[in-house]
C-alpha cells in the first residue's frame, strides 16, 4: 500500500484518529491528576585512595573505577538497608528502602550518585542522610584489613544530600505531549487498519478496477432524492441532473462504430439505485430529442411505475403472455418523447418468462419503433432475472453504490455477466460523494430562473426547448403509432 492511500485512509476514517487522540489524552489526564507526588533525594559520593606518583596515580585511578561499579550494588544491598532501618525511626522496612534506592556511575570518574524516591519529601531526605552515613561505615568495614587498620579506600560525601523542592513526578506537560503522540500514532494505525479492513467499494477507480469497465458516470449523493427522485422541476438543475446528463453523453459516444440501442440497467445488490437511475437516464435521453422506451423488466419487485407515476397493473408480463399488444399497455410520460412499459401482473415463473422467444421478439419490435430502450431489470446476485435480460441487450449499465456494496460482490456480478458474454458497456458510481471544489464548479455554472415583473425568465435551454416540446409531441404521436403497428 503507497503512503498516498494511506493518507486518503487516514482522511476518510478521520473520526478514528480524532476520538483515539481525545481517549489518549482524556487517559494521561485521569493518570497525572491521579499519580501521588514523588520528590528525589540524593547524594554524590568521592572515592579516593592514596597514592605516589604519577603512576600510581593512573593505577589507583583504574582500581577505583573497578570498586566504584561494586560499591553502586552496595549501596542497594541488604546490609545496608538494615542498618540504616535499625538506627533511624524511617517508617520504612529494608525492602521498602531497596526499592526506593536507585544509584549511578559516570564512566571514566570515580564519583557514585544514589537517589532515593519517595512520595513523602521529608522522609526521602531522611532516608538519603541515613543511607549515606552509613555507606561511609560499611566501606570502611569492609574495606578494612585484617589487622583492624583502615583500608586503602577512602569514601567523601562531596554533594548532598539534597531533596528537590518540587515533584519529579507527575509532569503535566511532558505526559501531555507524550499521550497527544501516542494517541495520534495509535490513531492513524487504527485509520489505516479500519481502512484495509474495509472491503466496500469507496472511489470510482475502485470500481473500475474490479469491473473492468470504464466509469461512464458518477451521481453525486442528494438528500433531496428521497422525496424527489426524478431529475424535474427544481430538481433538473441540481448537481445530480447534471451527472445524469454526462452519463447520457458518456453513453452515446461509449462506442460510436457498435451503438447500444437496447440496454439494460442493473446490479450487484438492491437498493443500489438502479430503478432511480433507469427513469433519469431514459428522462435525460428524451430531452435531448431521442425516441426512448422505459422498460420495467424487474417483474419481481418493479418500481418504476411507482417513480413515474404509472399504473404497472397491465404491461410486460401481459404482453409476453398474449394477453394484450404491446401497443395498448405502453404508456407516455410528461411531454417528452419518452414512453414507458411497466410490468405488469406478477409472474410466478419471471425468469422462464424474460428468457421466452416472446421477450426476444418484443425487444427485436422495440428497437425498430425507438432509438434507445432502457430496460430495468433485476440484482444480479439476487436472482438470474438480470442476465437474463441483459444477454438479449446491446450491453448492459452496471450500477454500484458508493460506500454500500463489497468488491467481491461488485467482481461477482461483473463475473456473472461475462460468463454469458453480456457486453458490459460501463459502470455507474451511485450516490457518489463529490468533492466540494467539483460543486462549487457546478453552481458556479448553474442555471437558474430570475423573477422579472412576476414572471420567470427563461434560461437559454428553456428557450429552445419551446420548439423541441412542439417538435416531441409529434415524435411520441409516431413512437406510439409506430408500436401500435409493430404490436400488431
Amino acid at each position: 500500500m503507497d503512503l498516498y492511500r494511506q493518507l486518503r485512509l487516514v482522511r476518510r476514517h478521520w473520526w478514528i484518529v480524532l476520538v483515539t487522540l481525545m481517549v489518549a489524552l482524556g487517559v494521561t489526564a485521569l493518570v497525572t491528576v491521579r499519580a501521588q507526588p514523588r520528590y528525589v533525594a540524593s547524594v554524590t559520593f568521592f572515592v579516593t585512595t592514596p597514592s605516589q606518583g604519577v603512576t600510581d596515580a593512573y593505577q589507583g585511578g583504574l582500581f577505583l573505577q573497578q570498586r566504584v561499579k561494586s560499591y553502586a550494588e552496595l549501596l542497594t544491598s541488604d546490609r545496608l538497608a538494615q542498618a540504616a532501618v535499625a538506627d533511624n525511626q524511617l517508617g520504612l522496612t529494608a525492602e521498602e528502602i531497596q526499592r526506593r534506592v536507585s544509584t549511578s556511575t559516570e564512566t571514566g570518574t570515580v564519583l557514585l550518585r544514589a537517589s532515593v524516591t519517595d512520595t513523602d519529601q521529608t522522609r526521602a531526605l531522611r532516608v538519603t542522610e541515613a543511607l549515606s552515613a552509613k555507606f561511609v561505615e560499611l566501606v570502611q568495614k569492609v574495606e578494612a584489613r585484617p589487622d583492624g587498620s583502615p583500608g586503602p579506600i577512602k569514601i567523601e560525601v562531596v554533594s548532598g544530600p539534597r531533596v528537590t523542592p518540587t515533584p519529579v513526578s507527575p509532569q503535566p506537560v511532558r505526559n501531555t505531549a507524550i499521550g497527544a503522540l501516542l494517541g495520534l500514532l495509535a490513531g492513524v494505525g487504527l485509520a489505516i487498519l479500519r481502512g484495509m479492513a474495509d472491503v466496500r467499494l469507496r472511489d470510482a477507480a475502485g470500481l473500475q478496477r474490479v469491473t473492468g469497465s470504464p466509469l461512464l458516470g458518477e451521481i453525486p449523493i442528494d438528500t433531496s432524492a428521497r422525496s424527489a427522485p426524478l431529475i424535474v422541476g427544481d430538481a433538473a438543475t441540481s448537481a445530480r441532473a447534471e451527472a445524469v446528463r454526462k452519463l447520457r453523453t458518456n453513453l452515446r459516444f461509449v462506442d460510436v462504430h457498435e451503438p447500444a440501442r437496447v440496454i439494460a440497467v442493473t446490479s450487484a445488490l438492491q437498493g443500489e439505485g438502479k430503478t432511480t437511475l433507469s427513469c433519469n437516464l431514459a428522462i435525460a435521453l428524451a430531452e435531448a430529442g431521442w425516441r426512448v422506451l422505459l422498460v420495467d423488466a424487474d417483474l419481481r419487485r418493479p418500481k418504476v411505475g411507482d417513480y413515474l407515476g404509472i399504473d404497472p397493473g397491465v404491461g410486460l408480463t401481459d404482453v409476453l403472455v398474449g394477453d394484450v399488444q404491446v401497443g395498448d399497455v405502453v404508456q407516455r410520460w410528461g411531454d417528452k418523447s419518452l414512453l414507458v412499459l411497466p410490468s405488469g401482473s406478477a409472474p410466478p415463473n419471471p425468469s422462464e418468462l424474460l428468457g421466452s422467444k416472446a421477450m426476444s421478439d418484443l425487444l427485436l419490435a422495440l428497437r425498430e419503433s425507438a432509438d434507445i430502450v432502457i430496460i430495468d431489470t433485476a440484482p444480479l446476485l439476487a436472482v438470474t432475472d438480470g442476465v437474463v435480460v441483459a444477454v438479449q441487450a446491446d450491453g448492459a449499465l452496471l450500477v454500484t453504490q458508493q460506500g454500500r456494496t463489497s468488491r467481491a460482490q461488485v467482481a461477482a456480478a461483473a463475473r456473472a455477466l461475462h460468463s454469458v458474454s453480456v457486453r458490459l458497456l460501463g459502470c455507474v458510481l451511485n450516490m457518489a460523494r463529490v468533492p466540494k471544489a467539483e460543486a462549487y464548479q457546478y453552481e458556479a455554472y448553474r442555471v437558474v430562473a430570475a423573477a422579472t415583473g412576476g414572471q420567470s425568465v427563461p434560461s437559454e435551454r428553456s428557450r429552445g426547448g419551446r420548439h423541441a416540446e412542439r417538435a416531441n409531441t409529434g415524435e411520441v404521436s409516431d413512437h406510439t403509432q409506430e408500436l401500435t403497428r409493430l404490436s400488431r
